[in-house]
C-alpha cells in the first residue's frame, strides 16, 4: 500500500482528471454514458485504496466540486453519489473489509442518498416521482380499459380491480425500492472490483453462491409473518398492511435465494455442469413458491448436511 506523502497530490490530480472525464462522458454522451456511469467511482476507489483516509476524503470532495463545474446541478447530484461510493469501496479495500461489508455499506449509502434526493425533489422542486409513476400506471390501465371496452371485453369490476392493483403497487414500492438500490450497489461492486483487480489491487471476493445461507432467525420471522397473515386482516392502505406486505415480500425473496442456493449445492455434489445450474436458476423463477419451500426446508432442517453425507465422495 502506497502512503508516500510526497506524491499523493500528483496521483490525486490524475484521479480527479480521470473522474472528470468519466463523469463528463456519463452526463453528455448518450448510450456510452450509460456504461461509463458504472465506472465513474473507479478513480476515487483506486485512490482511496492506495492512500490514507484523510487524503482520500480531500480528493473525494474535490471530485464533487468538479462534478458541479462539469455537469451543473445534474452532474453535482451524480457526483454526490458516485464519488463517496468510490471512497467507500476503496476505503473498504484498504482496511481489508469483506465484500459483504462493502455491499451493505454501499447499499445503505445509496439508499440514504436516494431518500434524501426524493425528499429534496418534493420540498424544493415540487416533483414527486412516485406520484408521477402511479399516475402513469393509472393512465396505462385506463388505456387498456378503453381498448377492452371497444371490443366488448371489459369486466364489470374492472375499475375495482385497477384500484386494488394500484394500492398493491403503492404498498410494495418500498420493497422494490430497497431491492433495486442494493442491486445497483451490487452492480457497481462487481464492475469496479473487477477493474481494480486488473489494476493489481487485492480485492475481496464473494463466497460461492451455493454456500449462501441465511441466519436461521429469518425462518422465524417468516413463520411469524405467515401466522399473522392467517389470523389477522389489514385494510389496504393502512400502516399495518404496508408493513406486512413489504415484510412478506422481502422474506420470500430471501428464502427464494436460499432455495436457489440449495439447488446449486445439489448440482455441485452431483457433479453436474455449470450450465445446468444456470438453467435450473431460470426455471426457479416460475417455480417461485416451490423454491421458497426448498429454502424453508434447507434453513429449518439443514438439507445440505444430508446431501453432503449422501453424496460424499
Amino acid at each position: 500500500m502506497q502512503k508516500n506523502e510526497t506524491n499523493y497530490l500528483t496521483y490525486g490530480s490524475m484521479m480527479i482528471a480521470l473522474f472528470a472525464i468519466l463523469l463528463a462522458m456519463s452526463v453528455y454522451v448518450p448510450f456510452v454514458g450509460f456504461f461509463t456511469s458504472f465506472i465513474v467511482p473507479l478513480p476515487i476507489a483506486w485512490y482511496s485504496a492506495r492512500f490514507l483516509r484523510k487524503q482520500a476524503i480531500f480528493v473525494m470532495f474535490i471530485a464533487i466540486i468538479i462534478s458541479f463545474i462539469i455537469g451543473g446541478f445534474f452532474g453535482f447530484v451524480f457526483g454526490l453519489l458516485v464519488s463517496p461510493l468510490g471512497f467507500i469501496i476503496g476505503d473498504s479495500i484498504r482496511n481489508k473489509k469483506s465484500k459483504l461489508y462493502m455491499l451493505m455499506a454501499s447499499g445503505i449509502f445509496l439508499l440514504f442518498m436516494a431518500a434524501v434526493q426524493y425528499i429534496i425533489s418534493i420540498l424544493v422542486l415540487n416533483i414527486n416521482i412516485l406520484e408521477q409513476l402511479l399516475k402513469g400506471i393509472e393512465i396505462y390501465y385506463e388505456q387498456i380499459g378503453n381498448i377492452m371496452a371497444s371490443v366488448g371485453q371489459l369486466p364489470k369490476d374492472y375499475d375495482e380491480m385497477v384500484r386494488q392493483s394500484i394500492l398493491l403497487i403503492q404498498a410494495i414500492m418500498p420493497s422494490y425500492f430497497i431491492g433495486g438500490t442494493f442491486i445497483t450497489a451490487f452492480l457497481y461492486l462487481v464492475i469496479n472490483l473487477s477493474l481494480l483487480k486488473k489494476l493489481k489491487l487485492d480485492v475481496p471476493k464473494f463466497s460461492r453462491f451455493m454456500d449462501f445461507r441465511l441466519p436461521r432467525v429469518v425462518l422465524w420471522y417468516y413463520l411469524i409473518v405467515s401466522i399473522f397473515s392467517l389470523f389477522m386482516e389489514f385494510e389496504m392502505g393502512t400502516f399495518g398492511y404496508l408493513l406486512f406486505v413489504n415484510a412478506a415480500l422481502i422474506l420470500r425473496v430471501l428464502l427464494f435465494l436460499q432455495g436457489v442456493s440449495l439447488i446449486h449445492y445439489y448440482f455441485y455434489v452431483q457433479g453436474w455442469p455449470k450450465w445446468s445450474m444456470v438453467l435450473a436458476s431460470i426455471l426457479a423463477v416460475p417455480l417461485f413458491t416451490f423454491t421458497i419451500i426448498l429454502g424453508v426446508l434447507d434453513l429449518g432442517f439443514n438439507l445440505r448436511a444430508y446431501l453432503k453425507d449422501r453424496y460424499k465422495k
